[in-house]
């Protein structure tokens, strides 16, 4: 059963909680959220900023946190038939506790 083994990205600063649900293949691959070079998340949030795409995981993670924006998955494990969304059964959950009491969140989106 796969683990989710990337860890939330935050700061004290944060405001807004971008939440998925699990990492997918790729990003489990990569050890980092959305991956696949396919995968639209970094171009619309780039986009939204007016901001170049990041391409690396430092230049991602600068993006969120200059944003204040807090990244994480909503899933702590589960069993997943590749990226599925829809096959994942005996899903444990996140806490999402070490967040929301280290950051001021206002807003809370899923992905």
């Amino acid at each position: 059963m796969p683990i989710h083994t990337i860890p939330p990205i935050f700061d004290a600063d944060c405001h807004t909680l971008i939440l998925g649900s699990f990492p997918s293949v790729k990003s489990r691959e990569v050890a980092f959220y959305y991956g696949h070079p396919q995968n639209r998340f970094w171009k619309v949030l780039a986009a939204v900023f007016g901001e170049d795409v990041p391409q690396t995981v430092e230049e991602k993670t600068a993006l969120l946190l200059h944003h204040h924006i807090a990244l994480w998955d909503v899933v702590a494990s589960c069993e997943i038939h590749g990226s599925s969304d829809a096959s994942m059964r005996q899903v444990v959950p996140n806490d999402l506790s070490p967040i929301l009491q280290a950051a001021p969140i206002e807003r809370i989106f899923t992905n």
